[in-house]
């Protein structure tokens, strides 16, 4: 099916309010359940579209179904992006309001930022590192607006790929030497340890991510900005958080970032 310009807008309002309102709906695909992969691009175009209409700064992207596991699950041979919003960043160390979310996670992530812009159609992860500035630890909190955190590929696409709240870490280190496959990443809730992880969960390599991120985007005649944080994907299973949670994230070579839920 194709969605005409008047539905997808609907849809994008949909979600919209959902996130807002901090209100659980059922995935969209339940209506519509032919929905394919690119109209739901389309219903996340428009949704960042509402956003960066009422002032939302696009500050970057990030990458989701990075796990091999997970793409084999969800029956997909590639990641899916989103987008992250000047609304979506934390400070590090600082708050999360739990109660404007309806049922946070949070993911260990290696970060990019990009000095120079990427462009596909054949990046490569050698070019994806050459054009990041530096490398930060990352926290994203994902936040479903699906009820149960139920969605299947087009419906999750449409939400935004879940993208609710980031924190990024205050010391950024070039890439430069860094075995980011063989990096151990760390997750700890109230200083216990809760999932450990590699780099290499992420593709095999988090520059990967990135390389395929560039590709995905020249497809659909978009590319990645210099300046854009870039989320690489999870490193780690996502853990449930709510009010009075702290969590931290230890990359090795890279250092810490944490958040707290109030």
């Amino acid at each position: 099916m194709s969605l005409d310009r008047a539905e997808v807008e609907r849809l994008a309002h949909h979600l919209h309010a959902a996130e807002r309102e901090r209100r659980e709906v059922v995935r969209i695909t339940d209506a519509l359940p032919d929905l394919g992969v690119e109209d739901a691009y389309r219903v996340q175009d428009a949704l960042r579209a509402l956003k960066t209409a009422r002032g939302v700064r696009v500050t970057g992207m990030k990458m989701g179904l990075t796990s091999f596991a997970k793409m084999r699950q969800m029956g997909v041979e590639t990641p899916i992006y989103g987008f992250l919003g000047s609304d979506n960043a934390v400070d590090d160390g600082g708050a999360v309001e739990a109660g404007a979310l309806i049922h946070p996670k949070v993911e260990a992530e290696i970060a990019f930022v990009l000095g120079d812009g990427l462009d596909g159609p054949d990046c490569t992860p050698a070019q994806a590192l050459a054009a990041t500035r530096y490398l930060l630890p990352a926290i994203e909190v994902i936040d479903s607006r699906y009820e149960n955190f139920r969605f299947d590929l087009p419906s999750v696409i449409a939400d935004n790929t879940s993208a609710a709240r980031y924190v990024l870490g205050s010391r950024p280190l070039p890439p430069d030497g860094l075995d980011l496959a063989t990096t151990g990443v760390v997750l700890e809730r109230n200083g216990q340890v809760v999932e450990v992880g590699a780099g290499a969960a992420v593709l095999g390599d988090p520059a990967l991510a990135v390389a395929m991120l560039a590709n995905m985007l020249h497809a659909r005649g978009q590319r990645l900005p210099a300046g854009s944080v870039v989320l690489s994907g999870a490193a780690t299973a996502a853990v449930a958080v709510s009010a009075g949670d702290h969590v931290s994230v230890r990359i090795d070579g890279l250092g810490t970032t944490g958040l707290r839920f109030v």
